[in-house]
């Protein structure tokens, strides 16, 4: 079945259905955040890449899906809100790749190198799950494994201020969020390390891009990263 409902024949963000799903999102975040979105002429005009970002809140994938106005864009969405016939339908109106909670298997991988194949953008939290402090934890694998077994680059995307906006809302507060978009980049080859261990540092090289993007207290475990010192020192 998951091989099924994440078999992607063709990009299906060029329906209408996407476009209205876009359109509803933009008019949703302009009534409740003052949305800024840097660093847009970073990315590359087509695809295919991989967009990774940091994980905040559940407003971080439907903030990128606004902000990156391109047909071919995809991303992952968790498998528990297909439970939920309105957010699915939703979801998939906007071409998701379907995951499960705390296990990507290998046929929501293979969706993922499909769609890179047929020249789409990925968006991707490395993190896999959303932070519980605000700031990084240790990025997972599966951004590096892609664009290694895709041959994409990557481009960080630093969001920051979404795990206030519940809140917010909630005391019915229009507050500033921020999207930011770094330069892309490819990961070396280090044909000589370990396929495990090769992937531990991409892993890293990522995250140490990213982190570059983000204020000092959403850097967390990468805070201190020679990697990211080198980085800041450019």
């Amino acid at each position: 079945m998951a091989d099924e409902t994440n078999d992607i024949p063709e990009l299906r963000r060029i329906t209408g259905a996407a476009k209205y799903v876009r359109a509803t999102l933009k008019v949703v975040f302009w009534f409740i955040t003052d949305r800024r979105v840097y660093g847009l002429e970073n990315l590359p005009p087509d695809g295919p890449f991989i967009i990774v970002s940091n994980h905040l809140s559940r407003f971080d994938p439907p903030l990128g899906f606004v902000s990156v106005d391109r047909p071919t864009l995809t991303g992952f969405a968790g498998d528990t809100y297909r439970r939920h016939l309105y957010s699915r339908l939703f979801l998939e109106a906007a071409g998701v790749i379907w995951v499960n909670r705390g296990h990507t298997d290998r046929a929501t991988m293979r969706a993922a190198l499909n769609a890179l194949k047929q020249g789409a953008i990925l968006g991707i939290a490395p993190e896999g799950t959303r932070s519980p402090t605000g700031a990084l934890i240790k990025g997972k694998t599966g951004a590096a494994f892609l664009a290694s077994r895709a041959d994409v680059p990557l481009v960080p995307a630093a969001i920051t201020n979404t795990e206030k906006l519940g809140a917010a809302m909630k005391r019915l507060r229009r507050i500033p969020i921020t999207l930011t978009f770094g330069q892309p980049f490819t990961l070396s080859p280090l044909a000589d390390i370990p396929g495990s261990q090769r992937l531990e540092i991409w892993t890293d090289e990522i995250m140490c891009r990213l982190a570059a993007h983000l204020p000092e207290n959403y850097r967390g475990v990468y805070a201190e990263h020679p990697r990211l010192k080198e980085l800041l020192a450019r």
